[in-house]
Parts: C-alpha cells; sequence; structure tokens
C-alpha cells in the first residue's frame, strides 16, 4: 500500500505547507520510502525535499527547512508502505484461525512483520525473517521488538507453530543479544503444550540471555466455539502452578486473567515494572485502579443519574472497585454490567472481542442516564463493532446514551465525564 497521509496535526510543518488527508507521499531527497522506519529516518534533516502527490493527480517536490528533530506533523493510514510480511506459521492456537466467517477483512490478516513489532510493538515469531531483514534491524538498531517465543524447546515449537523454521528460536535470540538489541517476550500458555516443565525450561534459557530479555509476559490460550482443533483450556489448578513457576524469575509476569483464574488478587505495581506489556493484558487491572486512586472524585453531582459500566469479565476487579467508589458520590448510582462473550463463547472474556449483539444483550433490560464502554470494543478511528453493526445500531436497540473512554488503561475520562453532570 502506497504512503497514504491520514491527517496531518495543526499547526505543523505538514498544515502550513498544504499537505491534505489523502495525499501521497513518494520520496524523501529521491529516497523512497517503504514504511514509517524509512520516513521518520529521512526526515530528520536540516533540509529536505518531500515529493508528493497531490488527490487531484498533480505532483510537487516541496524544499523544506526546519530543525534537525521536528516533526513533519504528518500522519499516514498505515505504518508500513509496502506489503505487510505475512505469518507463515499454522500455530495451534492461533486466534485468526478460530473466527468465523463474514467478519471484517482486517481480522483475518496474520502479519509477523518486525516492522510492526518495532513500531507498534506487535509480536512476530521470527520464522520470516530474511537475511536482508536482519542486516536492516541491526544497521538501523531496531529495538525493542516483541517475540512471540511460546517454548524454547525446538521440537516443541515446530510443533505448537507448525513450521520447520520454528526451531531456531534460541539461535535467534542470541543474534539479537550479539546486536545488543533488547526483545519483550511473550508466551501463549497451552496446557499439555508448553506449560509446566516446558515452562521451566522456557524460562531458564530466556534467563541465560540475560538483559536482552527485557521482560516476558505469559498468557493463557484464548478459545473459541469455533475453534477446530482440540485444546486444554488453563484452569485454576493450571493458572496457580503457573502464578508459582514465574515467580521464581525476573521480569517474568502473569496476564491478568491468569490471576484471575487463580483466584489470586492482582498484586502491587512493582510486580509489573515499567508496565512494558500492557497490550498483552499484563497489568492493566493494576494501572488502572492505581491511576483511579491519583484522581479528585466529586462529592456530588447536580442531579441524579444512573452510569452504566459495561465492560469485559476480565475487568471485573477493576470496574467494580470503581464502582464502589462512584456510589459514594450524592446523587450518582453507578453499576458495572459484565458483558458476556455469547458470539465467541464463555472462554473469551476480554473487552476487545465483545460484538454488538453482546453488548445489546448485556442491556437489554438495563436503564441508565449514560453507559460507558471503552474504545477496544470498536475498530480504531471508527464506531463499527466486529460483527458489522455500528454504535448506532446498539443505541437503536438499547435506548441507552454511550460514553466512549478512549484510553482504557485510565479512569480519567470518567471523573471529568462527572465533573460536568
Amino acid at each position: 500500500m502506497p504512503a497514504i497521509v491520514s491527517s496531518v496535526e495543526l499547526g505543523s510543518i505538514a498544515d502550513e505547507i498544504n499537505i491534505e488527508a489523502g495525499d501521497e507521499i513518494l520520496a524523501i531527497d529521491d529516497n523512497k520510502i517503504t514504511d514509517l522506519i524509512d520516513f521518520n529516518f529521512y526526515c530528520k534533516s536540516e533540509f529536505l525535499t518531500l515529493s508528493v502527490k497531490k488527490q487531484n493527480g498533480e505532483f510537487e517536490d516541496i524544499e523544506i527547512e526546519k530543525e534537525f528533530d521536528e516533526p513533519l506533523g504528518i500522519i499516514f493510514e498505515s505504518a508500513v508502505f509496502d506489503k505487510i510480511k505475512p505469518c507463515l506459521n499454522k500455530c495451534i492456537f492461533c486466534f485468526v484461525d478460530q473466527q468465523p466467517q463474514g467478519l471484517r477483512d482486517t481480522l483475518y490478516i496474520k502479519d509477523d512483520d518486525y516492522r510492526l513489532s518495532y513500531l507498534q510493538g506487535t509480536y512476530i515469531t521470527l520464522t520470516n525473517l530474511k537475511e536482508e531483514d536482519k542486516q536492516r534491524i541491526a544497521k538501523m538498531h531496531l529495538g525493542p521488538l516483541y517475540v512471540s517465543v511460546h517454548t524454547t524447546n525446538p521440537e516443541l515449537r515446530v510443533k505448537m507453530l507448525k513450521n520447520p523454521n520454528a526451531k531456531d528460536i534460541m539461535e535467534q535470540l542470541k543474534w539479537f543479544r550479539e546486536q545488543d538489541i533488547p526483545i519483550h517476550c511473550q508466551i501463549v500458555l497451552c496446557p499439555g503444550y508448553n506449560d509446566g516443565k516446558e515452562l521451566e525450561r522456557t524460562l531458564k534459557d530466556l534467563k541465560s540471555l540475560k538483559d536482552t530479555i527485557l521482560s516476558v509476559a505469559i498468557v493463557p490460550v484464548g478459545l473459541t466455539q469455533f475453534r477446530k482443533e482440540e485444546l486444554q483450556k488453563v484452569d485454576e489448578k493450571i493458572a496457580k502452578e503457573t502464578l508459582k513457576i514465574a515467580s521464581k524469575y525476573k521480569n517474568v509476569c502473569c496476564s491478568d486473567e491468569i490471576f484471575l483464574l487463580a483466584g489470586e488478587k492482582i498484586p502491587s505495581s512493582k510486580y509489573y515494572g515499567n508496565f512494558s506489556q500492557l497490550s498483552d493484558g499484563v497489568g492493566t487491572i493494576r494501572l488502572f485502579i492505581d491511576n483511579f486512586k491519583k484522581l479528585k472524585l466529586p462529592k456530588s453531582v447536580k442531579k441524579e443519574t444512573k452510569l452504566i459500566l459495561a465492560t469485559s469479565y476480565a475487568a471485573k476487579t477493576a470496574i467494580e472497585y470503581i464502582c464502589k467508589e462512584l456510589n459514594k458520590i450524592k446523587n450518582l448510582t453507578c453499576e458495572y454490567v459484565p458483558v458476556k462473550s455469547t458470539y465467541w463463547g464463555n472462554n473469551i472474556t476480554v473487552a476487545g472481542l465483545i460484538t454488538s449483539g453482546d453488548l445489546i444483550y448485556a442491556l437489554k433490560d438495563k436503564k441508565a442516564d449514560i453507559t460507558i464502554i471503552p474504545s477496544v470494543m470498536l475498530k480504531p478511528f471508527s464506531e463499527d463493532f466486529l460483527d458489522g453493526n455500528n454504535l448506532n445500531f446498539v443505541k437503536e436497540n438499547t435506548g441507552h446514551n454511550f460514553f466512549i473512554v478512549k484510553n482504557s488503561n485510565s479512569a480519567e475520562e470518567i471523573v471529568e465525564l462527572i465533573n460536568t453532570l
């Protein structure tokens, strides 16, 4: 896909030179740009020439003088401007492969692109990493990267990823150590495969790489009712065992869901360090609660108001605590409505997979002045749910007025809303 401008920051250089949404950036100083990494690299200059194809088809070469590190203020539709590097694995636990047909096209994209890992923190397996990729990573020192390790047992990793190239994971990680490029690791825990003794082995191997491994996140396998291959879910016993094993190692954190499955309390913020793996659900509950405690709540609101916080079962600990505190505010009533995943099945408990149908069902007998939902329920930069319906469809079928929280890791927007009541 070409380097299409999505938007321009007001008052930026791009705004001043009339770059607009829909324009295509062709090159910088005659250097072709294939991704955001190239764009950022070539923009680090006091003088540059931007080659642009305008929406009307006209071509312009625009000379720019600026501070060396001053950004142009251009936001692109995608972080990569050529083809996304596809995933070549057939992982036994792959979530994409256990989805039904008929959802939006982007949900079926399986990427394994080191550029997206560097730019956006997505996880890669390294099984499709070519020599020219390694040369670029080393030359530009692209790190940290986020790597789905799962296991360091070569034979087991081949079995789990269904790819013969998966066996070389330790050699690859050692190469990153030689290049002084740090790594965040992920382990999707699949009972009967990489738990127990195999998990011990993996964590010992990763420990041997010392400060190259910045963190290790352990998350339970997600199983939907559409899965064809039989896998065992992480139950209370396995969750407790996993917490015990992980506790022996520095910078190894289990996801919030593992603590909930084990029936254990969410640990203090010290456990999570710098919260480097929030996107994997590691520490989101603790961060949410701690951030909420820092906020000053009003003693009352002007008129009687009923709020509903509708989100996933995984967020139960945090949302129940917040509702308890908000109910201390005079004239305010707050209720937590957990949204059951009837679409994917009972084993899926995260907000990002809630459909419009799930939300409608959860709210069908509920009344509120404002219903609050997290933005992760919706497609980025839209009001579309996974099942193709939009927020207006939910409004029509529930009669609720919705407030969307953009930052799902903070309650600040909720408190700001309450201050307007």
